[in-house]
This record gives structure tokens, sequence and C-alpha cells, in this order.
């Protein structure tokens, strides 16, 4: 697929702040800030035996006084040196997808004992030992609005977006501050995976574009990093026949046919002839779990089937994997696992503990994919991406290379769209003497890594290797 025009790119990120962000701008660091709504350190957590070994608090925050937004949060104190150490903003999918997701099945100090469990009980809890917490301070973020414990009293305030909900978690970000200006001068990073690609740069431009303005305190931020991202619909999405023919999913001759007749784009067929390749592809991959092509494909009749060549590639990625209510006992199946987290966030002991507000959220779910009144108006994230790193900020972009809803091949495509120099040429990593991936460093500070083996995402399918990584990367050492 053609790379986009340089001018065009270049273009694009001088205009990736409207008039309409720079009101918000001067309107927020001109108001004052009140502190966080309310803040619970949590000692204890049902489910988990004895105290916990690290920092753990939750807590609110009102991003939108005026229609009652409340976004909740869990915060988790690096367990090396807090004082010292960065501060991740962490933004999990979706859109939906609740930061205790993140926290218990990606990169934070926990999870669930899925061999040890009894259907019907609560859930035990284990701590985790390559949690991203052992080098950087975490706050896991419920966004947007209507996700997790995150709720509004105002219905209209669900209506959302990209746009909306970034300007809501730089909102969330400066408030949580006011009440932790301990850690203003750590290292900040924004980071997420999956559906965050698309918000995650949006958010670091924010705050880059606020610190240049000199709006109030002049937040640390060093970089970002976004794994298995959605950065653009043509190049995520037409990347999968591609990378279906390379795993040896499709025939060469289906695959020179479908690249023939659809020159390669495959989102919307253009022609007839491209479409019935096209259905073939998608025939062909209808029994491959598209999340880690090795695992099994779990049948759920209550799931969505979506497409996954030519859906909105918008509500494909956790439609791929999200749980059903009911239909799964298979431990077998990593969707059964999920259903721990409902079991154990909906338990009314879990609750107090977390210090949910009664009556705010009815029902919590993993991940919210029905979301509704969400406007999806951030196309391509990829500007975002040319802005920061052009500015100088630090940039991780990495993909477990087993998945198929965003094939590292597409991610690998927009980088070279940037035009960016090869500073260190593929090669592989290691962790404890063992190929953990291959990684490509570009100038202006960009690093791209696959994670061998890695699903989506990848650091739930291989959290030793993706714990050393950003480990490595944070210290700014190679990987």
């Amino acid at each position: 697929m053609a790379a986009p025009a340089t001018e065009t790119i270049n273009k694009g990120a001088k205009e990736v702040v409207s008039s309409v962000s720079h009101l918000f701008l001067l309107l927020l660091f001109l108001s004052p800030w009140p502190l966080v709504s309310s803040l619970d350190v949590i000692t204890h957590l049902p489910g988990f035996d004895g105290p916990l070994p690290f920092y753990l608090e939750t807590g609110y925050v009102n991003v939108d006084e005026a229609n009652d937004v409340q976004l909740f949060y869990y915060f988790i104190k690096s367990e090396r040196e807090p004082k010292d150490d960065p501060l991740l903003l962490w933004l999990t999918g979706g859109p939906g997808c609740s930061g205790l997701s993140g926290l218990i099945y990606e990169i934070g100090p926990l999870e669930f004992d899925v061999d040890g469990y009894t259907e019907g009980l609560l859930p035990s809890l284990l701590y985790k030992p390559t949690s991203w917490t052992k080098v950087s301070s975490i706050i896991f973020l419920d966004s947007p609005v209507g996700t997790g414990f995150s709720y509004t009293t105002c219905k209209q305030a669900l209506k959302t977006s990209d746009i909306k909900s970034s300007v809501d978690v730089h909102t969330f970000l400066r408030k949580w501050y006011v009440d932790h200006p301990s850690f203003i001068a750590n290292p900040l990073y924004i980071a997420g995976d999956s559906y965050s690609g698309f918000t995650v740069p949006v958010v670091a431009q924010y705050i880059a574009d606020g610190n240049e303005a000199g709006y109030g305190v002049h937040l640390n931020l060093k970089g970002y990093l976004v794994g298995n991202p959605c950065t653009d619909a043509n190049y995520d999405g037409d990347a999968i026949v591609a990378y279906a023919h390379g795993f040896g999913f499709i025939s060469d001759e289906l695959y020179e046919s479908a690249k023939k007749s659809c020159g390669g784009r495959y989102q919307n067929p253009s022609n007839a002839e491209c479409a019935r390749w096209v259905d073939t592809v998608k025939q062909d991959l209808s029994g491959i779990n598209a999340a880690q092509i090795l695992e099994p494909q779990c049948s759920f009749p209550e799931s969505p089937k979506p497409n996954i060549i030519t859906a909105d590639r918008r509500r494909l990625l956790e439609a791929l994997s999200e749980l059903p209510t009911s239909n799964t006992n298979d431990p077998l199946c990593r969707n059964y696992w999920y259903l721990l987290s409902h079991a154990w966030a909906n338990n009314d002991t879990v609750r107090q503990a977390l210090g949910i507000r009664e009556g705010s959220v009815q029902i919590w779910l993993r991940c919210d994919i029905g979301l509704n009144n969400y406007t999806y108006d951030v196309l391509s994230s990829i500007k975002y991406h040319l802005s920061l790193t052009s500015r100088g900020y630090r940039a991780l972009v990495y993909s477990g290379d087993h998945d198929l809803t965003v094939p590292f091949l597409g991610t690998q495509a927009w980088i070279r769209s940037l035009n960016f120099s090869i500073v260190d040429d593929w090669r592989p990593w290691s962790v404890e003497g063992q190929v953990a991936g291959f990684t490509r460093s570009y100038s202006n500070n960009l690093t791209f890594a696959t994670v061998k083996g890695g699903g989506h995402t990848a650091p739930e399918y291989q959290p030793k290797e993706c714990f050393a990584m950003v480990q490595r990367w944070l210290s700014g050492a190679p990987l």
C-alpha cells in the first residue's frame, strides 16, 4: 500500500490542535482546580490473602463539573523508587474497556487464580512478579465515561468521542496532580493498547501543546507507548490478508488473486471480483482466533461475530474476545478467564473495598463494546505520531506477532510512512538468552518492537518479555 505523501502528513500534524482545543486549553488552565472528589488508600482486597504488598489507591475525579462526569481510577505506586520512577497513565482499549482489565490481565501486580477458581465463589487474587509497577507508578483509568466504574449523573454527558474522551483524560490528569503534587516532577508517559492507539497520541498531544503554551503547571511529559495499536483503518485492516497469507491461512493463489483484484485494499471492496475474493478469505479465517492465532476459537452463541476484514474496525477488537453473559465454562478458553473479573468486580464486598459509590454503576463490564453515543472522530492517529516524535518525545510502538486483529505488518507500514531514517536496523532482542522479538529504532526517538508469541494484546500473553521490554525502554537502554 502506498504511503501517504510526506507533505500531507506534515500538514496534518500542524493542524492537529483545532480552535476548539485552543479554547479548551484556555479554560482548562485559567480555572482553579478542586481536590479529587474522593480518594481511598486500600491495604486489603477481597480475594487476596493478607495485606497488599504494594500501594493501591482508588478514587474519582470530576472532569466535567457541569455534567458531573466522574472518572474512576486505580493508582499503584512504583514498587522500586516512587519518588524518582516514571509515572504511566494507562488507557485500556475498547473504547469501553476498564482500567482494571489492564491491571489484572496485562501489566499490573495482581492476577486471578484461574486454576484454583471454584465456580460460584469469589475469585482469588495472586501477586504477579512481572508487573510494570516494579519500575514505574501507574494510573489505570476507566475512560471514556461509562467505562468500568466511571459514570455521570447526566445522560447527555454519555455522548462522547475520541477527541472529547481525550480532553477528559487530559483534564483528569491535571486535576489528579492537584491531589498528588509529589509526582509532578516524575517523568510522565501516556500508555495504552488496542483501540487506545487512537487516543494515547491525542492525549499526549494535548499535554505537549499545553506545556508549550505555558498554561498552568508544566507536566513532565517524556513520551508515550502503544501496544498492538489501532492507528489507521486502512493500514491496520489491509494488512490482514498479507498476514494471513504469511502464516499459511490462505493459499498463494487466493492471496495473489485477491491482491490483484483489490489492489491491496480490502476494507471496502471496489469491485465485485474483489468482494468475492474477500469473502473467500473471510471463510478461510472464520475458525481462527484473531486475538491470538495459536489459541482455540471459542464459540459463544451470544457473542458478536464481526467481519475482521471489512467490519467497522473501531468496534472490532474487543468484540473478538469479549465475554458473553453465559455459555462458557471451559478453562482452556481465555474468555473464561475474563469471566472472573465480572464475578469479582460485581461483588458487593469488592465494591465496598474499592470505594465504589452506591448506585453509580449497576453492572460492571470488563469491556462495554456497546458503549452508547460514542463518536469515532479520530480517523487516523498517524499525524499525532509525527507531530509528537518530531518534537522530541520518545515513542515505543510494540506488537504481539500472533495478533491477526491489528497485524504488525500494518503497524510497520504506517511507521514507514513517517519517512524517518533508521538508526538501529532490524535485529532480535532477547530475554534470558532467548529471542523475545525483533526491533528497529528510528530517528526522532521512535522504537518499534515485535513480541514473539504475543497476541492482542502482547503483555497478556508474554508478560515476562513485555516487562523486560518496558523496563529497558523506560531506562533508555536498547531493547
